[in-house]
């Protein structure tokens, strides 16, 4: 697999980088903004970049502009963004952009080198994945009109994993259910959340999407 990496922090990507390469994974190169970014992105055509969320002039959402620009221009590249802190709202806009070979980790995920190459490996095959801690955090909030109040315990329980980006048989390991169980749970799940049966890609991603677009 071949990775980019765009962090304004010296430490960071080169120190992202020689993880990457200790773990077989090729770096094409680095950059510390997103005009940089791009031109690697280009003249290297990686399996995924990997891209801060908060880069300069402003350090606001440069990272997600880049994003964007390179899933428009570069279909075969997919998008890994990293964020200090979770951002319920520039993740809802990352994701809900393009569903698919899109990802969305806090930081401190890439100490973890392992969870790390295994998010790129999913991205790279056009999966979408979900931090965890973001999972938690919208998943525990409280809205209006909830789309999850239907959902049981469990179902909340089973979409939460789905959103992580887990299979059914990883999603049975977890809860110690069969598949055959989650694969009812969520059928019940995507009905409840009225998710079209038309919806090709990801139509699991679509049911958390649903969850995340409902008012606050």
């Amino acid at each position: 697999m071949r990775v980019v990496i765009a962090d304004d922090a010296a430490l960071l990507r080169h120190g992202l980088a020689r993880l990457l390469e200790e773990a077989g994974v090729e770096v094409c190169g680095v950059a510390e903004e997103a005009g940089s970014l791009l031109t690697l992105v280009e003249a290297s055509h990686p399996d995924v970049a990997i891209v801060d969320i908060r880069m300069p002039p402003t350090h606001t959402d440069e990272g997600l502009v880049a994003a964007d620009e390179i899933r428009a221009r570069f279909r075969g590249t997919g998008v890994l963004v990293l964020s200090q802190y979770v951002e319920p709202t520039y993740a809802l806009r990352l994701l809900d952009a393009d569903s698919e070979a899109r990802g969305y980790l806090l930081k401190d995920r890439v100490l973890n080198t392992a969870a790390l190459v295994d998010a790129l490996n999913r991205v790279a095959a056009g999966e979408v994945v979900v931090d965890p801690d973001l999972v938690a955090q919208l998943l525990s909030r409280q809205h209006r009109n909830d789309p999850l109040a239907e959902l049981t315990t469990r179902e909340r329980e089973v979409l939460a994993l789905v959103a992580e980006g887990l299979t059914d048989r990883g999603i049975a390991q977890r809860l110690w259910l069969t598949p055959k169980t989650v694969e009812t749970h969520v059928r019940h799940i995507l009905r409840k959340l009225d998710i079209p049966a038309a919806t090709e890609t990801n139509r699991r991603v679509h049911a958390v999407l649903a969850y995340l677009r409902s008012e606050p």
